[in-house]
């Protein structure tokens, strides 16, 4: 079975809610939301790819620093296996858009189970509604 290496980020605004994208028609999985991110390319580094995917998808620039490791998916699809590490960012440059005509929405993480998700982003949800509940030390 073939492994897909995707590097997936939870960005977090000062408010504590998290941003999702949705799936635009015509991809894979069409119409569900997910944690911004994508595939890595060869030789990439998870941080080096989302930096890369958050600047062409929503036009904001993150640095490494700011980019923290939190948990990952491993999930079984028919045609392939899916790696997915997730990251936190709290601070970026710019104001997020969306640029590949998929919607997005800042969502509050007690609010998280009530977007359709890939199975693999699913078993994510508690970790980012722990996180943003713990208060910052």
């Amino acid at each position: 079975m073939k492994l897909v290496l995707v590097a997936a980020c939870a960005l977090i605004d000062s408010d504590g809610r998290v941003l999702l994208t949705r799936r635009p028609a015509g991809k894979p999985m069409e119409g569900l939301w997910e944690f911004p991110g994508g595939k890595m390319e060869r030789g990439e580094r998870p941080e080096d790819t989302l930096i890369r995917e958050l600047g062409e998808e929503l036009g904001i620039a993150v640095s490494e620093d700011c980019l923290a490791p939190l948990t990952f998916a491993s999930h079984a699809y028919e045609e392939f296996h899916l790696l997915m590490p997730l990251y936190v960012c709290r601070r970026w440059q710019g104001i997020v858009e969306a640029r590949e005509a998929q919607e997005i929405a800042w969502v509050r993480p007690s609010q998280l189970k009530n977007y359709p998700m890939p199975p693999a982003d699913k078993p994510l949800i508690p970790y980012i509604v722990e996180l943003v509940a713990t208060p910052a030390r």
